[in-house]
């Protein structure tokens, strides 16, 4: 009963606290931190310590699941460079470096103890920054590092984590042990995430019921995080790879009212829980400062090590993103030279003639490349990270969800843990409210700007118009065979279907001056020849999200837009 009643008060202090955040302009998870400390020093509140198998096997595999399904795969591919720097190298790094300065500290903490707790805390936590970041419209790719940042750098703590509490007990006779231990962790998580995307994709794609589709994609992350860590693999990125799999399959494998359904599904449960923790952390303060021995290490002394802490992390972070940023400049170079390459290699096929089949599947390869390559090259030259988003980048390092939970997690025979929490806990806090509370400030001193939504409303306009085109293609064709067979279609009812085409077209280009809605309501042949209309459209957005032509913001505009039309056009009257 008990903890029926505290879970509604939660959920009502999270609905609060985010629709509060909203008018206040701050981010929910900042002040939730803050909340969460108060309330622990409420009269009558009892002690709360969650216990972390709760949080690393129970809530983080839904929390990267909902926000890996949501990522754009084209996004993440064109970023993977800056997102495997900062998830993995910077997380390493930055684990030894604070792991080395906390065993100078505390002299007898073992060196693998101290690298377990700079495991612990250096994976940022994307959630506070992407939700300042899109307030604010920080540009595209800087938001998609953070979130691609965020899907995998826990994945990479914990393993490390893992593979220093076991060095530390002995069980890793060498350093070379530790890196394969590291590797096959890795690997083993990347083949059972892949599988259990592709087993639970095609199960869910021969379901008809949206609701037994939902069902079962809420079983999904722990589907993946189970066998890998049965396998002593990391079920982390294991769930982050069924996810990206998943949402990457999802516009060609389910039905637009499936995909309807899981995203309002997964959001909802994303942001119950994604809240829910920053709310945990500030309430689990108390606790943690009640339980620290004060003959060993005190309590001042122990958050002064976190603040300590804390501006290594930064340091170490900055260190690391200054370098990188070069480092993609140098690399768009070479990727534009290597596109110019592709284009003299697909100019020397067209003007040479195709003699065997070979040759043209060849050509037909190259100029895919080429497409892809420079899609992609254009997308970097509108997006490129310069010294102001890479300021913004190393601000954005506020901890979260792993850091609680990992912490918890040390054995009870690590010397200092209760300290050793503390500290984790102090990082957690002071990145949350130092950075995530001066980052709005930070972006609006740099005047680092996102994309424009005049701009933006275009580009879409654009695509609709592609798609609209790619539609009528389809009626002419139905038409033809509908004269053919001496069943013609009345030329009221084509001219009406093509109109409604044009009509959405234009309110496009409307709306990127001024916002229109449009609406209609079809006749039965109306409504089954727009529906032929629609899948025509989605066949060819799909090729166009496969060669990345378009920007991931359009892709994702059009599919909603086709599935919401689909899914009026697919109700039957009565049907709810």
């Amino acid at each position: 009963m008990e903890i029926g009643v505290y879970g509604i008060i939660a959920v009502a202090v999270i609905v609060a606290v985010a629709a509060f955040s909203k008018k206040l302009g701050i981010a929910a998870p900042i002040i939730l931190v803050l909340v969460g400390v108060g309330l622990s020093y409420l009269p009558g509140v009892p002690d709360i310590e969650v216990p972390h198998e709760i949080i690393l096997d129970g809530l983080l595999p839904p929390i990267l699941y909902a926000a890996a399904i949501s990522v754009p795969v084209i996004d993440f591919r064109r970023n993977l460079a800056p997102i495997a720097s900062l998830s993995v190298a910077l997380v390493i790094i930055t684990a030894f470096a604070v792991g080395f300065l906390l065993f100078t500290l505390l002299p007898e903490l073992s060196l693998p103890a101290a690298v377990a707790l700079g495991a612990i805390i250096s994976p940022p936590d994307a959630v506070a920054a992407t939700s300042i970041g899109r307030r604010l419209g920080l540009p595209p790719r800087l938001l998609t590092v953070l979130e691609g940042e965020g899907l995998v750098n826990d994945a990479t703590a914990l393993v490390l984590l893992r593979t220093a509490v076991a060095a530390a007990a002995g069980a890793l006779a060498t350093p070379f042990a530790g890196v394969l231990d590291f590797s096959y962790a890795v690997v083993v998580a990347v083949a059972v995430g892949l599988v259990v995307g592709f087993v639970t994709v095609w199960v869910r794609s021969k379901l008809d019921d949206p609701v037994l589709d939902t069902a079962l994609s809420l079983a999904v992350p722990f589907v993946a995080f189970m066998p890998a860590e049965a396998f002593h693999a990391s079920g982390v990125l294991a769930v982050v790879v069924a996810g990206l799999y998943t949402g990457h399959a999802a516009p060609r494998a389910f039905s637009p009212q499936s995909r309807i359904s899981d995203k309002i599904n997964w959001r909802t449960i994303q942001f119950l829980l994604e809240n829910g923790v920053f709310l945990l952390i500030g309430l689990e303060i108390r606790t943690l400062i009640e339980h620290v021995d004060p003959t060993v290490l005190g309590v001042a002394d122990s958050i002064g090590l976190g603040l300590i802490a804390t501006l290594a992390l930064i340091v170490v972070r900055y260190a690391w993103i200054g370098p990188l940023v070069y480092a993609l400049g140098r690399r768009e170079e070479r990727n534009e030279k290597r596109t110019y390459r592709a284009l003299l290699a697909l100019y020397y096929f067209r003007s040479h003639p195709v003699d065997t089949p070979r040759q043209a599947k060849f050509r037909d390869r190259l100029e895919r490349d080429y497409g892809r390559r420079r899609a992609d090259l254009e997308r970097q030259r509108q997006e490129q990270i310069d010294w102001r988003g890479g300021v913004i980048l190393g601000w954005s390092g506020m901890r979260g969800v792993v850091t609680l939970a990992a912490a918890q997690s040390l054995p009870e025979s690590t010397p200092y843990r209760p300290q050793l929490i503390l500290i984790a806990f102090t990082v957690a806090v002071a990145s949350i409210v130092v950075q995530g509370g001066t980052l709005p400030w930070l972006i609006r001193l740099l005047k680092v700007e996102g994309v424009n939504a005049t701009e933006d409303r275009k580009e879409l306009a654009g695509l609709l118009e592609t798609l609209s085109n790619a539609g009528l293609d389809a009626i002419d064709d139905i038409e033809s065979e509908r004269e053919l067979s001496d069943d013609p279609i009345d030329p009221d009812v084509i001219e009406r279907v093509r109109q409604s085409s044009f009509m959405r077209t234009e309110a496009a280009w409307e709306r990127s001056q001024s916002p229109r809605a449009v609406g209609e309501k079809p006749h039965q042949l109306f409504r089954d020849l727009r529906l032929a209309v629609v899948a025509a459209e989605r066949e060819r957005l799909i090729e166009f999200t496969s060669q990345g032509t378009y920007s991931s913001r359009a892709i994702a505009e059009a599919q909603a837009l086709l599935d919401l039309e689909e899914t009026r056009l697919s109700r039957r009257p009565g049907e709810h």
